[in-house]
């Protein structure tokens, strides 16, 4: 029973979703959750990455079972040992689309400890970062953040507020605000200038 249930569960978010254990606790004992997990994985339905973290893998006719989303996997692991994470300021800022470099290595800043997870042949970094530079994170302001830092105090110029305000909807701009109450004061000016322009 409980293995048919979380098999419908992920079938229902469909491929490419990474989760752990923990997500499916509601359905049954962590003893139970983990057995129906295991079996899902020895019968191909879902593939394991590490200790504690599957995906249901997307699927392509050329290549076979797709390499996971790392985002989707830093998310997961955050929720597996109850951190917070957030992508780093490098590649905030290319999502945001203001550098065109896309960083080599994944990197994340994490509440928890720094290690790096190796998930097939892919290596997640995580950095521990302090709460004042995890404001936001895993929300839409969080990025904008990650990327102020990027730029750094006086690297930050008109350009740049423009271009992130253009990004973003009254509605995250005003949640820009709120956040930045609890981030370093220059980022408060700078979220500030942030929501001006986008008006």
């Amino acid at each position: 029973m409980t293995t048919a249930k979380i098999k419908r569960r992920i079938a229902a978010k469909g491929r490419g979703t990474v989760f752990v254990p923990g997500d499916f606790l509601d359905i049954g004992s962590r003893a139970a959750v983990d057995q129906a997990l295991s079996r899902l994985a020895s019968q191909g339905v879902i593939r394991r990455l590490a200790r504690g973290v599957y995906d249901y893998p997307k699927q392509s006719r050329r290549l076979g079972e797709l390499s996971p989303d790392t985002d989707a996997v830093a998310r997961a692991i955050a929720r597996k040992d109850s951190h917070v994470v957030e992508v780093s300021p490098a590649r905030a800022a290319n999502m945001l689309g203001l550098t065109t470099q896309v960083p080599a290595k994944a990197v994340y800043l994490t509440s928890g400890p720094s290690r790096v997870r190796q998930i097939g042949r892919h290596s997640i970094i995580m950095r521990k970062a302090a709460a004042k530079n995890l404001v936001g994170a895993g929300r839409p302001t969080g990025i904008v953040f990650q990327a102020l830092r990027y730029f750094g105090k006086n690297g930050v110029d008109d350009a740049v507020v423009a271009k992130i305000a253009r990004s973003l909807d009254a509605d995250t701009c005003a949640k820009l605000v709120r956040d930045a109450v609890k981030a370093p004061v220059w980022i408060q000016s700078v979220a500030g200038k942030i929501a001006t322009a986008a008006v």
